[in-house]
This record gives C-alpha cells, sequence and structure tokens, in this order.
C-alpha cells in the first residue's frame, strides 16, 4: 500500500511529545494528492452537499456545522486513513500492538460557529460503572485531520500540554489546571497552547489531554473549516460510540484490517450486562 503520508514513522521527538505533552502535532503531513482527494472525497459526499446547498440557500441563517458519527461514507483516501502504513506505524510505537477501530466523524465548521469549551474524551473516566474503572488506564487515541487547515483565532485547536498527566478526579478542572493548582502533580506547568495549522496537517492526541476549539469568526476568509477523525482505543470492551462496521468493511479485509474491525460495538447497556 502507497502511503498517503509525507512519513513512514515517527521520530524519537514524536514520541516524547506523545508521552510528556499527550499529542504529536505533525504540520502538512498528508501529501498533496492525498489532501485534495481526501477534501474532493468529502465534498462530493451526498449529505455534505445537501448540508452546503441548503447553507449556500439560507447564507443569513443561524449558523450550524455539519457533523456525522460514525462517518460511514467515506471514500478510497478516506478508507485508507484507517490503516495507512504511518498510521499503523505511529499507533504501534505509541501504545502498542493490541488495539481496535473504535470510531469516526466528521465535521466541517462553517463561519459564525460557536467555541468548544476545554474537555478530556476518554469515556471511561467520568463513568462509575465497574467496567470504566478497569479500563479508564487504557489508551483512546484520536487522529485529527485537517485537511485545510486553520488559523489561530479561527477555528483552531488549543490543547494544555501535559494535562493527560494528572489524575481524572472530578476537581481536576482545566480552570484549575490553568491556574496552577495540578502543577506539581503534571510536573510542568500548564498552559493553554492555541495552534496553527497549514493545510493536509495531523493532530495525534491522547484523549486523557485536555482540548477546545475556538470560535470561527463571521469574517472568516474560510468558508469552511474540515475536520474529520479517527478514533482508536486500546483493546477491551467497547467505549462510549464504538461504531458497528458494516459487512462491506470487512468483505475482504486483509487480517489486519479485520483485527481492527472485530470487536463489539457500543450499546446502550454494554457497561452494566
Amino acid at each position: 500500500m502507497n502511503s498517503l503520508f509525507r512519513l513512514d514513522k515517527p521520530s524519537t521527538d514524536d514520541l516524547d511529545s506523545f508521552h510528556d505533552d499527550g499529542y504529536i502535532f505533525f504540520p502538512e503531513v498528508l501529501k498533496d494528492d492525498a489532501r485534495e482527494s481526501l477534501i474532493e472525497e468529502i465534498y462530493t459526499n451526498d449529505d455534505v452537499r445537501r448540508y452546503l446547498d441548503a447553507r449556500e440557500k439560507a447564507p443569513d441563517a443561524e449558523p450550524n456545522s455539519y457533523f456525522v458519527r460514525p462517518w460511514n461514507e467515506r471514500g478510497p483516501i478516506g478508507h485508507q486513513l484507517i490503516d495507512d502504513p504511518f498510521v499503523t506505524a505511529l499507533l504501534q510505537a505509541t501504545i502498542g500492538a493490541d488495539y481496535h477501530f473504535c470510531h469516526s466523524a466528521l465535521n466541517l465548521a462553517p463561519r459564525g460557529i460557536g467555541p468548544v469549551p476545554f474537555h478530556q474524551d476518554h469515556h471511561h473516566w467520568k463513568h462509575e460503572n465497574s467496567v470504566n474503572h478497569t479500563e479508564r488506564d487504557k489508551y483512546y487515541i484520536q487522529i485529527l485531520y485537517y485537511p485545510n487547515g486553520f488559523k489561530r483565532g479561527d477555528r483552531n485547536l488549543k490543547v494544555i500540554p501535559g494535562s493527560h498527566l494528572v489524575a481524572p478526579t472530578a476537581e481536576a478542572t482545566p480552570k484549575r489546571m490553568l491556574a496552577g493548582d495540578y502543577d506539581a502533580e503534571a510536573g510542568r506547568k500548564l498552559v493553554e497552547l492555541p495552534l496553527e495549522v497549514a493545510p493536509g496537517s495531523v493532530v495525534y492526541i491522547n484523549a486523557r489531554i485536555f482540548h477546545a476549539v475556538d470560535a470561527k469568526p463571521v469574517d472568516s476568509p474560510q468558508p469552511y473549516r474540515i475536520f474529520n477523525i479517527d478514533i482508536f482505543k486500546e483493546a477491551g470492551p467497547p467505549h462510549r460510540y464504538t461504531q458497528e462496521i458494516s459487512p462491506e468493511w470487512i468483505e475482504g479485509a486483509d487480517p489486519y484490517r479485520k483485527k481492527l474491525f472485530l470487536r463489539d460495538a457500543y450499546t446502550d447497556d454494554c457497561w452494566t450486562a
């Protein structure tokens, strides 16, 4: 399989960043043809097309983002992101070989859309079922793709590097982290870091890290910020949103891809059954 990426594996510095900071930033890592093809696949998706047409017909309507989870209607580039050689090397170098594909999502953010506050996405942390306590320290990885990038102050991603090192108690809020209350536990000063990424960039995060998104100004020069995400979890019970895999995805899949997909999906009672 020819890779969609300019790199074949993470560097030592990348791995240090993952463990120390809780994320890795890969600027412009998607090859130009892969990035352009991914954008084309997204914009020609029927549901996306209907969303864009509706907004063009009512440009003064209240801004609403396009969001779908799971992102099942993927084209060839979207599908290859799941098991591209670089993605596989990255996952194996950071969390080992025992993991599953969890779920995916696609988002288009228009001008005027509001912010997303700081949050964590490790869904076993904030629940009291016994399975959550046994699973909460396992890895939950989010690979964030930005085909057309973003500027600071324009729907930019923000992170608190090192916040994944703080125990996930109810008291450990982002406000208290940024006030310095958990600097000693993290072994560093915890500060907010806004990112700016060029088109084709990727951010690879441990879902323990606190992250947020700024609003998109009504006068942004970029009509829509495109964001697609794939989530992988360390092998074990489902996380919230672990998606059901369609038979079409498994048919003809090689052994590696089947290993990613052959796991239980999330249901409303799966943590208590």
